[in-house]
């Protein structure tokens, strides 16, 4: 008999006897290995895929944080020349026709309309819509009672947002 002979026939004992769970001390076929070690694999796939999942949803959720705080800048600034447009409509109102100031107020209304900003249409008989006008009272009309009888101030929508409801007085 060689040495090596031994060895071999060792090994092939190790091999075809019950393994012994070290923690419980508790014999273990290769069959139960085998299914506790695609238990640990398909646990750890769950939780890789929960893990992507939530990545995702954090980067549309950062993704719609970031275009929320862009467009809260332009909307301030919005805000901020609204009162502009007013001014030319009241030196316009007041007679000032002056072909400069027209072609300046043409510039702005075109820049602001690139970048969102809309003026609304309001009409008189239009219904009366809390969402987008705000009340300023009543006046004698002869459109129905409750509806819109007069704007007073225009009102604006920045990405199809309103800004600025348009001030009216409704009918009496």
């Amino acid at each position: 008999m060689n040495n090596d002979e031994p060895i071999k026939q060792n090994t092939e004992e190790q091999e075809l006897a019950p393994q012994v769970n070290e923690s419980n001390g508790s014999a273990s076929s290769p069959q139960a290995d085998l299914e506790k070690v695609e238990q640990e694999r398909d646990e750890y796939l769950n939780g890789w895929k929960r893990a992507k999942a939530d990545f995702i949803n954090y980067q549309k959720d950062e993704t719609k944080r970031l275009r929320d705080a862009i467009g809260y800048g332009s909307e301030n600034m919005m805000r901020d020349l609204i009162p502009v447009l007013d001014s030319f409509a009241l030196a316009a109102m007041a007679g000032k026709d002056d072909e400069g100031m027209k072609a300046i107020q043409s510039q702005l209304k075109d820049v602001l309309k690139r970048h969102g900003l809309e003026k609304m249409a309001v009409s008189p008989g239009d219904a009366f819509d809390v969402t987008v006008h705000e009340s300023l009272g009543e006046m004698e009309s002869d459109k129905p009672s409750g509806t819109v009888a007069a704007e007073v101030e225009a009102g604006y929508l920045l990405n199809g947002k309103v800004i600025r409801p348009a001030r009216v007085k409704l009918a009496k």
